[in-house]
């Protein structure tokens, strides 16, 4: 590839967009959060009314949808038709059936040729589930960020708190669980960790120390 591509798999939960924003930020790549345009699609579909379930319905809107996703401060904004919907993905419920609406192959493949665009002609660090294997499979460099589930669901249930938004940490624990089962075993692009991909197991390590693991493989893939 032309361009320097880190890509970053990893279960909901691990640390990916945190990690992948500060990474690009130090690196001054664009950071891409291929998850939020998932999520973006999703919120379309419940604000419609639709079944998340329904390939047919959710392919609709993503082929009708205009979906731009906009560098401010190192940060992602997220327009869906050309309003700013940054904060309203990240909520409970479109946590809850966002793994529907990622597992249609139409879907999927309206948003990966959106991806490819968007890498084709500048350095990306791009975070998501199927990145290293199915995005960008030459990417420069490819990571897969691991973390056990009591974790992930704590990680979650405080950054729901942060925001207002009443939730536990067992309700959590299940909808992860959930997610985790249904972004594993779908027919098109599962998440899964190939040979050869390097692992950082994020269960124990601060931000920081999720960051300085992505960038000492990089240093070293560059050296």
């Amino acid at each position: 590839m032309k361009t320097r591509i880190i890509a970053i798999d990893g279960p909901a939960g691990s640390g990916k967009s945190t990690t992948a924003k500060l990474a690009a930020k130090k690196l001054g790549f664009l950071y891409l959060d291929t998850g939020a345009m998932y999520r973006a699609i999703t919120l379309k579909v419940l604000e419609k009314g639709l079944d998340p379930k329904s390939e047919a319905e959710v392919s609709r809107i993503a082929r009708s949808s205009s979906l731009q996703i906009k560098q401010v401060d190192g940060s992602n904004k997220i327009l869906l038709d050309g309003k700013d919907i940054t904060e309203k993905i990240r909520t409970p419920q479109i946590d809850e059936n966002v793994s529907f609406v990622s597992e249609h192959r139409m879907v999927r493949e309206i948003l990966v040729n959106l991806q490819r665009e968007i890498g084709e002609n500048q350095d990306v660090v791009v975070e998501g589930r199927d990145i290293t294997t199915v995005v960008f499979p030459d990417a420069f460099l490819k990571i897969y960020l691991d973390c056990n589930l009591e974790e992930r669901a704590r990680r979650k249930a405080v950054e729901f708190k942060e925001k207002s938004i009443s939730t536990s940490f067992e309700d959590q624990k299940k909808r992860i669980a959930s997610r985790d089962e249904i972004d594993s075993s779908r027919k098109f692009s599962p998440l899964k960790k190939e040979d050869g991909v390097f692992t950082i197991d994020t269960t124990y390590l601060t931000i920081e120390q999720q960051v300085e693991k992505v960038m000492q493989i990089y240093r070293e893939a560059i050296s």
